[in-house]
């Protein structure tokens, strides 16, 4: 008969306890942790296309054969400040930087970042980062003209982006329904207008926009469409645009990830920016 010696097994009560104790500690453990480091980004995070790495493919490069198209960038605070020469070296004319989130974030780097691309010499612009389950459409129009989003007539200043795509805080559609959400951006571009004079440009991926606005049509006429969708081509446009003005084609470029197309010579990007 084998014999058992002190120690050499437990009862069956005392390890159920023990491992009861050890996940009590792991939960709360997690519990105390962050938002962001349990798997939800901090709010402020987020940036444009943020949410297409997700749904619309993680890298891309234009098919040869396109008309004229210019070399853009698009950066957040995620980048920090941005070797803009390099970039000038390397063909990129025109340049967007985050200015805002919601009505609760500037972006740190926005001065060098703006600034900087100016100086360079390119054509620029400031994009907003849409939390649309936070505050009005108005309230962050106006947030974001306060805060670098405004707009001058000294041609190398582009009109204000809204960035509208997935949550990366929640729901997809920020809670809101496909007549909820247009209302919430005829908001946000009415109030764009009346501060600058100018219609805002809407950046979005269609599958976004189908899901989230029932793919209306009713802005096409009047606010210029920046398509993100990193493939080969930028796809089916949302409804009511027969063309994209600028498309976000990847996330990998050199220098700085997100690479975009302006769908005309610098000429075009000149127009945009002279209104």
């Amino acid at each position: 008969m084998p014999v058992h010696r002190p120690g050499s097994f437990r009862q069956p009560g005392l390890l159920a306890a023990g491992i009861l104790l050890a996940l009590l500690a792991l939960l709360s453990l997690l519990t105390a942790l962050p938002a962001h480091a349990a798997g939800t980004p901090a709010r402020g995070t987020a940036y444009m296309g943020m949410g297409v790495l997700g749904h619309d493919g993680r890298g891309g490069a234009p098919a040869p054969g396109l008309v004229a198209q210019t070399e853009g960038v698009d950066v957040s605070g995620y980048q920090g400040n941005v070797a803009w020469s390099t970039l000038w070296n390397s063909g990129v004319r025109w340049a967007y930087s985050k200015a805002t989130e919601g009505t609760y974030y500037t972006n740190p780097y926005f001065a060098q970042q703006y600034n900087g691309s100016y100086t360079i010499g390119m054509i620029r612009g400031a994009y907003h980062f849409a939390t649309p389950d936070t505050t009005s459409g108005a309230a962050q129009a106006n947030y974001f003209v306060d805060h670098g989003g405004g707009w001058s007539r000294d041609g190398k200043t582009l009109p204000g982006t809204l960035d509208i795509e997935w949550n990366p805080y929640g729901a997809a559609c920020y809670g809101k329904s496909a007549s909820a959400m247009v209302s919430w951006i005829t908001d946000f571009l009415n109030t764009y207008r009346a501060r600058t004079g100018r219609n805002a440009v809407i950046y979005t991926a269609t599958s976004w926009w189908t899901q989230c606005t029932g793919n209306y049509g009713g802005f096409a006429s009047s606010d210029p469409l920046w398509i993100a969708r990193y493939a080969a081509d930028p796809g089916t446009l949302p409804a009511g645009w027969a063309y994209y003005t600028m498309w976000q084609y990847t996330s990998s470029g050199p220098t700085v990830g997100d690479h975009d197309k302006f769908n005309g010579a610098l000429d075009r990007v000149q127009a945009l920016a002279n209104g």
